[in-house]
């Protein structure tokens, strides 16, 4: 009976131990698997575009930010027409509304969503966080392409305009640095 008993206990204490685990680890899966297919519209990271295939698509892009941060956030451009594989650049400006340096984070993804896998980022602000100080304003670039195989794929084939959204997040909750 002790044994039995002993048995259903360490059971049991793997059972927490493991789904303790799981729940660690679920907020990495989660982003390796939606960097790995796109999936809910996240954009890839890569190094080096392939070269243009002549086929154009726009890029519109969207900049929201949380009021907390006080912030104010917009593309330069509101959309661009970019060659398919070809490398582009697109530039964002940020100022800081407030009398304090603020950092800040971005959140982005892409829509339609089935996009996603083929939109890469080579270089993007949204990588790092951002501090600016009282009243400065910043130039951030984004440097993308869009890959060529969203030609290959059956849900994605027909797409002609993406939208990149940006949301800009406070990194503190206001506190100030000194």
């Amino acid at each position: 009976m002790v044994t039995r008993n002993l048995r259903v206990a360490l059971l049991a204490v793997a059972g927490v131990v493991g789904m303790t685990g799981v729940g660690f680890a679920s907020v990495p899966l989660y982003r390796m698997f939606c960097q790995a297919t796109g999936f809910n519209g996240t954009t890839q990271r890569g190094q080096v575009a392939p070269g243009g295939i002549g086929d154009k698509v726009v890029v519109r892009f969207d900049t929201n930010t949380n009021p907390a941060l006080g912030w104010e956030f917009k593309p330069e451009r509101a959309s661009e027409t970019v060659d398919i594989g070809a490398r582009d650049m697109a530039f964002f400006t940020a100022k800081n509304l407030s009398d304090r340096p603020v950092t800040g984070t971005a959140t982005f993804n892409v829509t339609p969503s089935q996009a996603g896998k083929y939109f890469t980022k080579i270089q993007c602000f949204c990588f790092t966080q951002q501090t600016l100080q009282p009243g400065e304003t910043v130039r951030m670039p984004v440097i993308f392409f869009v890959d060529p195989k969203i030609h290959d794929d059956p849900d994605a084939k027909d797409i002609r305009a993406i939208t990149l959204s940006y949301t800009f997040y406070p990194v503190d909750s206001g506190a100030t640095t000194s």
